[in-house]
């Protein structure tokens, strides 16, 4: 089987957090969303994969290169057209994305899994690609089911007994919902779909292909399985997610460094000063400095290369590689770099236009020193 990442998103709903970083690259305490996916592909042996690219798609591209470091053979399929140098984006949706690179290369020769790279996920995927084919379907949607509460905030799925799809729902309202199956965003196709998908135009998986393929009466299946699934949609979930990997919520995952005590790693040349008060979980990344009477109250997590001055206080508060706080500061529920913020109802902004710039900079700028220290 091989395998399909969509990642040419803008991630225009995170920003500012993709204002330098395309989704799948956002870091889960330093390690990014897609190496994770990568990881979950490789371990089922599905080690033939193509990754569409568009926004900042240098970022991704030189991150995971070939796939070699991962037992992975790794492709590429840029969305749009290039301009000195540079690839101005020209979006054509998931299932047009999926098209171009048929058209191109023919790649989905056989049975193919679509992810997408703006979540974290762990499931079964042998146990769904014998389901699919079992059910000789052309489409197979892995599914999961959510709170009545959070219907809203998805796309839903109307299946008969036996699984097999009847209709959809675009984020319903609660009372008007006929189902609480949530479409994860992962697929398992037969080449045969290509044939309900036009050439050289927007096309989208969710809005368009699966629809048509139920109306023409195609055998298309939603598979209930267990599944671990973090979608990183908006900011409010990126912090959500990073929590949860620091409190051991996200199966499989340890952040890097030593576990000094339970739930207190510390990255390679970090410094901790005496008389700070943690409350775990906290993560220091490597070459940090911790100065004294510092108060770190957990989930907190601290990136590379940064410096944390005297007396500041952070409560549910993660801090981007390389920024410096200054003396006084007080944090609860935000997200922090050098240069932007995002608190946890999503909501953010520039450093240098808020109250922030008071206390936060980069610890390679001038205004400080020209090292961390």
């Amino acid at each position: 089987m091989k395998a399909m990442i969509l990642a040419a998103g803008a991630g225009t709903r995170l920003k500012p957090l993709t204002n330098r970083l395309p989704k799948p690259m956002l870091p889960i305490i330093e390690k990014p969303v897609i190496e994770f996916i990568l990881e979950l592909l490789a371990k089922y042996d599905v080690n033939e994969i193509m990754i569409n690219l568009s926004h900042l798609a240098g970022v991704l591209q030189n991150y995971v290169r070939s796939g070699y470091r991962y037992g992975l053979r790794v492709g590429y399929s840029f969305e749009g057209h290039f301009e000195k140098g540079q690839l101005v984006p020209e979006p054509v949706g998931s299932a047009g994305g999926l098209k171009k690179i048929q058209e191109e290369s023919g790649f989905f020769d056989e049975t193919f899994i679509v992810l997408c790279g703006d979540a974290i996920v762990d499931f079964d995927l042998a146990k769904a690609y014998e389901f699919h084919r079992a059910s000789d379907s052309v489409a197979t949607i892995i599914s999961k089911k959510v709170e009545r509460d959070k219907i809203p905030n998805y796309g839903i799925i109307v299946c008969d007994s036996a699984g097999r799809v009847e209709s959809f729902q675009e984020k319903p309202a609660v009372e008007k919902a006929k189902s609480n199956l949530a479409n994860t965003g992962i697929y398992v196709f037969e080449p045969e779909v290509f044939n309900y998908i036009p050439k050289n135009q927007f096309f989208d998986i969710g809005g368009e292909l699966l629809p048509l393929l139920v109306q023409k009466r195609e055998r298309v299946f939603s598979l209930d399985t267990k599944i671990d699934w973090y979608d990183i949609g908006r900011n409010s979930d990126y912090l959500e997610i990073l929590g949860a990997a620091l409190e051991g919520r996200i199966k499989g995952f340890k952040p890097s460094g030593r576990e000094v005590t339970e739930g207190f790693w510390r990255g390679t040349g970090s410094v901790l000063e005496k008389s700070i008060k943690i409350i775990t979980p906290v993560y220091v990344g490597a070459g940090s400095i911790v100065e004294k009477n510092v108060k770190l109250e957990g989930p907190v997590m601290i990136g590379s290369n940064c410096k944390i001055h005297s007396g500041v206080e952070l409560s549910n508060v993660f801090v981007g590689d390389y920024t410096r706080i200054r003396p006084g500061f007080k944090g609860k529920n935000l997200l922090i770099t050098s240069e932007y913020y995002v608190t946890v109802d999503g909501s953010g902004g520039s450093i240098s236009d808020s109250n922030l710039k008071n206390y936060i900079s980069d610890v390679r700028s001038l205004e400080g020193n020209s090292t961390v220290h």
